[in-house]
């Protein structure tokens, strides 16, 4: 089994407005300021230390990400967008006969909603996120556990993100790791956490999964 873990945020769809937006709502609702200056950082990492980064204190944590869940699942969930040519990439791999798995921090009841509102769940053998209460929100646990469930070898299997902690996950584990530029991390972060390969256009994708990770004959 040759098997490739997909993160959403980022690199399957552009999740940035609904993310944001929601912890913006939940920022007001807690009567703190709104944060200035660039938030690209908040999409990706787990939502308990975002918020730690925001100024909200440990006991109030709980309560902040209850806050922005009140409002993603309502409609913050839906403030996303496929990648154009996503699905067009991931049919290549399928076909090519790829195993091919979600790893997102996102919870998997929010993920499977996402992934199967935008047709991608056809494409995905096993569908990998965190429990509502941070369980495996970390990438390393998450794709610890994806490998345990599905058996997979690590020197068989290849992450695929666009934030670093998608790259430490995947090399916590073994995992190479192609990195998503596109997406919110950018090159830099990418490659000083220590990207195998970067891909710049989703039309990359599939291309730069059988040069990394080529399929044996068997």
């Amino acid at each position: 089994m040759t098997v490739v873990f997909l993160d959403l945020d980022g690199t399957l769809t552009d999740s940035g407005p609904g993310i944001l937006n929601c912890v913006s709502y939940a920022l007001e609702k807690m009567q703190m300021p709104p944060f200035e200056g660039n938030r690209s950082w908040m999409i990706g990492p787990p939502l308990w230390p975002t918020f730690e980064i925001l100024g909200v204190s440990k006991e109030n944590l709980d309560h902040a990400v209850a806050l922005y869940r009140e409002r993603y699942t309502d409609v913050g969930w839906s403030e996303n967008s496929l990648y154009e040519g996503i699905l067009e990439q991931l049919s290549i791999l399928k076909d090519q006969g790829y195993t091919l798995c979600i790893a997102t921090s996102k919870p998997h009841s929010y993920a499977e909603k996402i992934t199967a509102h935008f047709g991608i769940s056809e494409y995905m053998t096993d569908e990998f996120g965190s429990e509502l209460d941070g369980t495996r929100s970390d990438k390393t646990s998450l794709l610890a556990h994806g490998l345990g469930v599905t058996g997979a070898l690590a020197e068989n299997s290849l992450m695929i993100g666009d934030r670093s902690y998608d790259v430490i996950g995947a090399k916590n584990n073994g995992i190479k790791v192609v990195g998503a530029s596109y997406g919110y991390g950018g090159n830099t972060e990418l490659i000083e956490a220590g990207a195998d390969a970067l891909i710049f256009n989703v039309t990359e994708l599939s291309s730069a999964v059988t040069s990394l990770l080529p399929l044996k004959d068997t």
